[in-house]
């Protein structure tokens, strides 16, 4: 069977890779693309790596041109989603990549997001522990899929293991990530020029205001934490994309070692696209570009008392489009894999 697919925001970074990843999938055809101020211009002018889907005309995005498709994706700035969904009810798959299905606590919405507030979807993270169960299996048969936040996903793949098996305290949490400015959309800031980035290192969102620490919470309640408390320190550097976020929590009490590596292996050994590096070794981001994987180093610090986890990914894919099309094979009921790959593009 092919389904026939319109991508929102297709303009845009995330669009743009959701599209790319689409091309090559052989159970989907883009029928529509759509944007708001590119709208009447060819896609190619916008996304010129995508020669396969030069054909393709940017429309203007409203429910009537969206709807009438098997599959909707909506690549949209956060807080602009929902006005579309409610008018999307006709639409058997609906997949939003962007917050505004994400988070089940209006007061964590109000509080970091704010506007109106809109129900959780299935969650877009197949290898996430939930409730003692891989996500994938909530994702099977999923109608509403919100894909996750690039640096909450990263974190949150991190840390669930250990929180899940009780190795680690999730009480006092430090992650710093340091991510590349295609995370942040495609609209023009003066702080993201590259006269602005290359050749330094800049920190945002600190002091827990990032948008994205709600997320990671949720989903370290649902793997078993009953208090998790994070101090999440994003720093931008100059790479167009990936993410590779450092994260120590203390050792819970009388754990050993080998319960400690055990317990990401036994979560992650038989994952494709997950992957717990051998002893003694650490990812870099260019290991990950271009690549659905997530590549995670694991150390035991005994003076410090921590585990520290190194984990890597390309934010565009694994971190948004990659995890999006994922969760849309699973709930499709498609081969997980199909149009996605281990393999990262060097140098």
């Amino acid at each position: 069977m092919t389904y026939t697919v319109a991508v929102s925001g297709a303009s845009g970074y995330a669009g743009g890779e959701i599209l790319r990843l689409l091309a090559d999938h052989p159970d989907i055809d883009i029928r529509t693309v759509t944007a708001h101020s590119n709208a009447g211009q060819p896609l190619i002018q916008h996304q010129p790596h995508l020669r396969s889907l030069a054909h393709l005309e940017l429309q203007d995005t409203t429910p009537e041109i969206l709807a009438g498709h098997d599959i909707v994706f909506l690549a949209l700035p956060h807080g602009q989603s929902g006005q579309y969904t409610d008018a999307l009810g006709a639409v058997p798959l609906v997949i939003d990549a962007g917050a505004d299905h994400r988070l089940t606590s209006k007061s964590s919405w109000d509080a970091f997001y704010g506007g109106a507030f809109h129900d959780a979807w299935t969650y877009g993270v197949p290898e996430l522990l939930i409730d003692g169960v891989k996500q994938r299996e909530h994702l099977r048969g999923a109608t509403r899929i919100a894909a996750p936040g690039c640096n909450a996903s990263t974190v949150s793949l991190s840390l669930v293991p250990g929180v899940a098996a009780g190795v680690i305290d999730p009480t006092d949490i430090v992650s710093v990530l340091a991510v590349g400015p295609s995370g942040a959309g495609k609209s023009l800031k003066t702080n993201l020029l590259g006269s602005e980035i290359l050749g330094t290192a800049n920190p945002y969102a600190v002091g827990g205001t990032h948008r994205h620490i709600p997320e990671i919470q949720q989903a370290l309640i649902a793997a078993g934490a009953a208090d998790p408390r994070i101090s999440f320190t994003p720093v931008l550097v100059p790479m167009s994309r990936g993410i590779l976020a450092t994260s120590t929590a203390p050792i819970a009490d009388g754990v050993t070692d080998a319960q400690i590596r055990d317990a990401w292996q036994s979560a992650y050994g038989d994952e494709t696209f997950v992957q717990l590096l051998p002893e003694g070794q650490f990812p870099r981001t260019a290991d990950v570009l271009g690549a659905n994987t997530a590549l995670i180093g694991l150390a035991i610090d005994r003076a410090a008392n921590r585990v520290t986890v190194v984990t890597a990914v390309d934010n565009l894919v694994k971190g948004t489009a990659g995890a999006a099309i994922q969760s849309m094979n699973i709930a499709l009921g498609l081969p997980e894999a199909r149009a996605l790959t281990v393999n990262g593009v060097a140098p």
